[in-house]
């Protein structure tokens, strides 16, 4: 069995509604896609190979699905809890979220307007969402506008992005001097929920997040393939940007 059956079949999983992986294998790839995939492996085989195809489907997903910076980019960092258990021993760490302490990592996202994502990154929970590495890895390709939360709030951020012909946009803390603010980036900051909504489709539908883990390297593999079905899905959270330049007309009227 090849390494692109391999990776097919795992994006399928998250484009199913299959909760489980090991029933979605035995009783629809293994009886239904025999045709499909002539050379199927048992399933025990098929997990024991599948860390051999996480490199060639990262390639695929940084390459190939990725979507297109438009100038205007949103970005979040999303909390993966996980059990602390053997299997995450020595990379999982303890992180603060909004929510309180939690074990595991942190999945930071960044999409367009047409709900198309354009980079990720996977990091230890106790890294800070702000870090000029993680940071500089994530933005490299960027141009325009980046709507982030009061969490990104940092002025070596902003003059960092700003050198680079990046303006990151947030909110102000309650304990913050007021300041003047472009209607169009007002607008935009509440348009945030994009990447939420899409945070909640990798979470519920593409079902990156569970606790069945039996190696690092499978979590990275079920986590990749998520976001690549993610990719494939013909309807995606969008922005109608017609509808905003009206709205912002309006304001200024």
């Amino acid at each position: 069995m090849s390494d692109a059956e391999m990776i097919t079949i795992l994006i399928l999983f998250h484009s199913n509604t299959f909760r489980n992986f090991k029933h979605f294998y035995l009783f629809y790839v293994c009886r239904e896609l025999k045709k499909e995939f002539p050379n199927l492996l048992s399933y025990t085989r098929f997990v024991e190979r599948m860390p051999r195809v996480a490199m060639p489907l990262l390639l695929f997903l940084k390459l190939g699905l990725m979507g297109e910076c438009t100038g205007i980019t949103f970005i979040v960092c999303d909390n993966k809890r996980q059990s602390r258990n053997r299997v995450f021993k020595g990379y999982a760490q303890k992180g603060k979220s909004t929510m309180g302490w939690y074990y595991g990592f942190k999945l930071h996202l960044l999409c367009n307007e047409r709900g198309e994502l354009l980079n990720f990154a996977l990091t230890r929970a106790n890294v800070d969402d702000r870090n000029p590495k993680v940071f500089n890895d994530l933005t490299k390709d960027l141009f325009g506008k980046l709507y982030a939360d009061k969490g990104y709030i940092s002025q070596s951020l902003f003059a960092s992005l700003f050198d680079r012909g990046v303006h990151i946009v947030t909110g102000i803390r309650t304990n913050m001097k007021n300041r003047l603010m472009d209607v169009h980036d007002k607008i935009m900051l509440r348009k945030r929920s994009i990447i939420e909504t899409i945070n909640d489709m990798l979470k519920n539908v593409a079902q990156i997040v569970h606790t069945r883990h039996r190696s690092i390297a499978n979590f990275i593999v079920n986590l990749l393939a998520g976001i690549a079905a993610y990719a494939f899905y013909d309807t995606k959270p969008s922005i109608n940007m017609e509808f905003e330049r009206d709205a912002k007309q309006g304001v200024k009227q």
